[in-house]
């Protein structure tokens, strides 16, 4: 296997609101990102996605019937990516997909993280090698299966003379402590919610996908009562690795809070309070006996102006940018991490992740589905 070739990249988020693809040049000192394409999720598959999610039980017929709906609209937008490109199947080496999480249960004894989007109808309707399932092994090794997005920020950001942390905002949030040095591992966890129990409220509230530029948050104020309320939840003050997601911060997760009220919230001070928990919770998982020079934000919060000047004010010592900064559009990072995780795997190298998700020792990520 060459060194240096074209990759794909591909991810859906937890948010669920869109098929991110990017395609890379990848060799073992640069990573560069040649060309992107957003696909939609089919209305009744998102909703499908987001009920299996939601729901505690579900019938195989279900689940399996969902794992190769997924597939085929990961195919569908990876297929289009290259046409877009002007490329054929033969000159991509591997696509690396990530799926769509649907569960993640990361300690116990029998650890396991969930990715559905059938990897055999990837390869099949692609014509290309497909590198799948990326967190398990991890697991099987100790490990939490997450984050793995600090690997690349690591590879991505590091920049000589700076100390920079990069905070990834999805569904979840999750940062990264860059390591001094520049071949080393980085750290990180994830530090609870990033837009997801926001995109919860506006939908629940307003019927909008999303807080448009944290615009309706900026419109609030924090209500002191519910955000205490929020912040009093058991895996803040875990020390990491750690990891999170929907399983967690979720509806329910919100409801049984504003329950707990004794007044009913303005809704548009619930959605300042619920932007005040992911800046806080953000922040005050930066290590205090570090400076930061730069907080570099990526993913879809770096789209939400009000977000970002929270964690400004929050950081006065630092300085907060977004990748775009630095050189790499904040919608594609997570996109890229893939692509970039399976030219690492198709080159059989082995991937360090102690010091993020708590693994025994290195190992090679995901499944490899050749055609």
């Amino acid at each position: 296997m060459s060194d240096t070739g074209y990759f794909i990249g591909v991810i859906s988020g937890t948010s669920v609101d869109a098929i991110d693809c990017a395609l890379i040049e990848c060799g073992p000192e640069r990573t560069r990102l040649l060309a992107t394409l957003s696909g939609e999720f089919p209305v009744d598959l998102r909703d499908d996605i987001l009920s299996l999610c939601r729901t505690a039980t579900v019938s195989l017929h279900a689940l399996g019937t969902l794992d190769v709906r997924v597939g085929h609209a990961f195919a569908d937008s990876i297929n289009e990516l290259i046409a877009h490109a002007g490329l054929t199947a033969s000159q991509i080496q591997a696509i690396g997909s990530h799926g769509q999480t649907i569960f993640h249960q990361p300690i116990g004894n029998h650890r396991f993280s969930t990715q559905i989007g059938d990897p055999n109808t990837i390869a099949e309707l692609t014509g290309i090698t497909t590198i799948h399932d990326f967190r398990r092994r991890d697991m099987a090794a100790g490990g939490q299966g997450a984050p793995l997005a600090p690997l690349f920020h690591q590879h991505s950001f590091y920049h000589q003379g700076v100390r920079r942390c990069v905070v990834n905002i999805g569904g979840m949030a999750n940062i990264t402590y860059l390591n001094p040095s520049p071949t080393a591992t980085p750290r990180g966890h994830d530090t609870g919610p990033g837009n997801v129990l926001m995109d919860i409220w506006i939908q629940k509230a307003r019927n909008q996908r999303y807080d448009n530029a944290g615009q309706w948050a900026a419109s609030g104020k924090v209500d002191t009562a519910l955000l205490q309320l929020l912040l009093d939840e058991d895996y803040f003050r875990l020390a990491p690795p750690k990891s999170t997601g929907r399983e967690l911060f979720n509806h329910s997760w919100l409801q049984d809070r504003l329950a707990q009220l004794s007044h009913t919230p303005d809704a548009a001070d619930v959605q300042r309070t619920l932007a005040e928990l992911t800046a806080l919770s953000i922040i005050e998982a930066i290590d205090s006996s570090q400076q930061t020079d730069e907080l570099i934000v990526c993913g879809g919060g770096a789209h939400n102006t009000f977000l970002l000047q929270r964690l400004q004010q929050l950081l006065p010592a630092g300085r907060v940018l977004t990748s775009d900064d630095c050189g790499l559009s904040a919608d594609w990072v997570e996109a890229v991490t893939f692509g970039w995780l399976a030219h690492q795997t198709l080159n059989r190298q082995q991937v360090d992740s102690r010091d993020l998700t708590g693994a025994r020792h290195p190992v090679i990520m995901g499944g490899v589905y050749y055609t």
